[in-house]
This record gives structure tokens, sequence and C-alpha cells, in this order.
């Protein structure tokens, strides 16, 4: 009885907190519960969750202070303050670290340019750069995109246009994409792109560890560890994708050796450009040559405006976090103590009014053209959608350019309209 009595009084307790939390929270926030924090309401909006984070954001003036569960060390200060940003990435760059939490959670990367700080870090960008620049690389850019957009993407198109088909465009341009990066990183067409719509095991294992790790972003670290351990759920998922990389990557590299070993010299403009090739062999001829941008490319303002107003709503990167060395006091005021982890979400900061204005929901490609007709260009801790400071993301000009050639050559052949009782995403082509 006298135990009864005891799980009575505190059952009470736990209802009169609850409903005392529950009166008291008229912000419109999700409730910090007792022991579980605001975790259960993250998990109900899993499915929509760069989308509740903006809703947070909105409310708490960019910057808001979420509380997991207290065994978890889930805390973390999600923000989108422009100023913050600015402060995190560049000038207080040296006291926020990727770390040691960040390649626990992308290990699948490994030591290489994603993962390390300091002069280890600098070194690989440099190399990395040079070889971007360099001008066969550049060519060879070129090439890539004008053969897969003629005798893939726009074959596709017509066949679809001609028949009076629906396409998912996400996953025709994910293909697109897929096969020009593994032509210009390692030489090899992955033949993802075709009307056959094939399963490529490489691009099937990237789609598993980004969801692995996007799991390990929103749940405590021991569950994602318990689920390697035991060799269940995501975890598992990633382990097998993490093999296939291994594999498929070590065939490359051996067929790549082979042909230099064979031939001696890859001779050809079309072969020996790619980065696999050119890492391996270091050439350091015109290494430090760059690339002059075509004059056709620089002339198209707009559609420099629309590539930019759809990162700026639809970044790749959403979220990205990061913890600080030491004590520090953020440009918004907020504390942070040694390795509290800030959440930026990108997304976020593209439907901002503070950054972007009251008409920052709309589609408005002119807000990166300037009085005279010229391409606007905003600071990235406004627009982070390729990062900010000392790690920008070295492909930024690449992409641009191969949007840009895309994106060209599909307006110039075909009419796009979405299928009515269709999402964005659900397009056919007249």
């Amino acid at each position: 009885m006298a135990m009864f009595g005891l799980f009575e009084i505190f059952l009470a307790l736990v209802c009169f907190i609850i409903l005392r939390r529950l009166g008291s929270n008229t912000s419109g926030l999700p409730m910090d519960w007792p022991l579980v924090g605001i975790l259960p309401t993250l998990l109900s909006q899993v499915g929509r969750i760069h989308d509740w984070i903006t809703e947070l954001l909105l409310q708490a003036n960019c910057n808001f202070l979420f509380r997991g569960p207290w065994f978890s060390n889930m805390d973390m200060l999600i923000t989108a303050d422009p100023a913050n940003v600015h402060y995190i990435m560049s000038s207080n760059f040296v006291n926020f670290p990727k770390g040691s939490e960040f390649k626990r959670i992308f290990d699948v990367l490994g030591d290489r340019i994603f993962n390390v700080d300091y002069e280890l870090g600098k070194d690989q960008r440099r190399v990395a750069v040079s070889l971007i620049n360099h001008r066969k690389f550049q060519q060879f850019l070129e090439r890539t995109s004008r053969d897969k957009i003629q005798n893939g993407l726009l074959p596709i198109l017509d066949q679809a246009s001609k028949k009076g088909l629906v396409l998912d465009l996400q996953d025709l341009f994910e293909r697109f994409t897929f096969d020009s990066i593994c032509k210009l990183v390692t030489g090899f067409d992955s033949r993802c792109l075709s009307d056959e719509f094939p399963e490529v095991p490489f691009a099937k294992a990237l789609d598993d560890a980004e969801e692995a790790i996007f799991f390990r972003h929103i749940f405590p670290e021991f569950v994602w560890k318990l689920q390697r351990w035991v060799g269940i759920g995501q975890e598992k998922k990633l382990s097998q994708a993490w093999k296939s990389f291994d594999r498929i990557i070590a065939e490359h590299i051996k067929t790549k050796r082979e042909e230099l070993t064979e031939g001696g010299d890859l001779r050809s403009e079309e072969e020996g450009s790619d980065l696999l090739t050119s890492y391996m062999k270091m050439d350091e001829d015109g290494m430090s040559e760059m690339f002059e941008s075509r004059e056709s490319i620089n002339k198209l303002i707009y559609l420099h405006g629309a590539i930019c107003e759809s990162l700026r709503l639809y970044p790749s990167v959403p979220l990205q976090h990061k913890r600080p060395l030491q004590h520090d006091v953020l440009p918004s005021g907020r504390n942070v103590r040694a390795n509290t982890r800030i959440l930026f979400s990108f997304y976020a900061m593209g439907r901002m009014p503070s950054i972007w204005g009251n008409d920052c929901s709309e589609f408005r490609p002119e807000r990166w053209i300037s009085e005279k007709g010229t391409i606007r260009h905003g600071p990235s801790y406004k627009f982070p959608a390729f990062n900010v400071g000392p790690r920008t993301c070295l492909g930024m000009e690449v992409a641009l350019t191969q949007l840009k050639i895309a994106a060209a050559a599909i307006i110039r052949n075909f009419h796009v309209q979405v299928e009515e009782g269709q999402d964005a995403l659900q397009l056919f082509f007249l």
C-alpha cells in the first residue's frame, strides 16, 4: 500500500507538470517534456523535418534551442541567422572545425577532404583546386556534358515527348548528374541514364548511405551505434553500402592502373582528363593554369538567376552542423559551451523574411539580377548553397556550368509542364 501511495503521488506530480507546461505554452513552439525533451515532437515531424525546422526558426527569430532526452546528448542550437553562419564558417573558423563527431557520423568518407581540418585539409583542397581548374579538365567537363546531354538526356526526353509519357524529372536529373560525375571523376560511364532506367549498385549505395547519415543526425548516438553493433536497421544498410563503395572504387582504380601501365600514357584528348587519372599521374605540367569562362555561358544571366533561386529554396545540402572547441558567444548573443552542437538549416535560411524579404517564398530569378542587367552576387553566408568561407565547394563552377548547359538544351528543345494533380516532381513533356 505504501508503494502504491508513492506511485500515485509520482503520477499526480507528473500530470501536474504536464498540465502546467501545456497551460503555459502559448508560443506555438514544441513542448519541452520532462526527461524526453522535444524528441517526441521531432519524431512526429521526421517526414517533413526541413519544413518543421523552418517553422520553428520563423517563430524563434532564427535561433532555437532544441533539448533532447536527458541521457542522449542531443541538445543543440538550431540557427538560420546569417551573422552566426558568417562567424562560425568564416571569421572564427578555427574554433569550429569539423571535429571528431563529424568524422564519426561521416566515417564512410574516410580521412579525405570532406572530413579533415587544418593543414591536411588545406593541402588536399590545394591539390583538388589545381586539378579542377586545369584547362584539360575544364575541356573534358564540356565534352562530357555535351555528350551526356545529346546522347543520354535529350533522347529520353524526346521519346517521352513523342509518346506523351509522364517522367519523374528528379529521378532523371539524378541519373544525369550521377553519370556525369562518375565520368568526370573516374573516366567511366555508369550508364545510369538510359531509357530502361536501370538500378545501379553504386547509386543505390549512395542513397542508402545518405539515408543512414540522416538517421545519425536525428537519433541519439547510442541508438545508431547499437544498430551498428547488432547489424540491423539503417546501420546494416550503411555497412552494405560501404562495402559496395570499396569494391566498385577498387575496381575502377585497378582498371585505371592497368590502362596507365599498358599504354604508358593516355594520349588522346578524350582520355586521361578525369580526376582519378590526374591524381594517379599528378602531372605538374600546366597545373596552375586557370580555366577561362566561356563567353556564351556568362551571358545566360536570367538562367543563372533561376538556378540560384532554385538552390536558395532547395539547397542540395539542407543541414550542416558544427561544434566549438572552446566556449564562445555568437553574434546572436547565444553563449555556446565547448562541444555544443550547432545545427545550420540552409533550407530554412532561404525561407526567412528577415534575410530575403517578405517575398522569400516566391520563386523570383530577378532578385539575382542587378539594375544594370548583370549577375548580382550576394554574400555566401546568406546564400550558403555551396557552403561558406574556407570550405566553399570546390566544384561550384563545375556544377553551375553543367547546370546551365543542360538547362539550355532542355529549354531549347522542350516545353515542360506540370501534370495536373501532381507535384513538381512529376512532369510530362509536350
